[in-house]
């Protein structure tokens, strides 16, 4: 596999923000650690981001694309806009603490 070059900038641009809810804060507890994404990044730009960023090493990464819902706005037709989220999973021993800033 080849290793992605990644910029600084284009890093910090890739890692928006983490995600803090339930169901990714049940993740942490298996090493893994969720974070919303650029819908045009991809898994070794995120893993390089990631790696790059906080100075761990990541084992996976799972992106997931949730599609933007129709609501309504007194009585106009709005849509939300699409978000990607991605699961990084962490190598053993490691971890990332979201409540702290970079």
């Amino acid at each position: 596999m080849t290793k992605v070059i990644v910029s600084k900038e284009r890093m910090y641009d890739i890692i928006r923000a983490p995600v803090i809810t339930e169901k990714a804060t049940l993740g942490s507890e298996h090493g893994q650690v969720t974070f919303r994404v650029p819908l045009d990044a991809t898994k070794p730009e995120i893993k390089a981001a990631v790696e790059g960023v906080f100075g761990v090493k990541v084992t996976a990464v799972n992106t997931s694309v949730l599609k933007g819902k129709v609501k309504r706005f007194r009585g106009r037709v709005g849509v939300r806009s699409d978000v990607k989220k991605a699961v990084v999973t962490l190598a053993e021993g490691q971890n990332i603490d979201v409540t702290t800033g970079v």
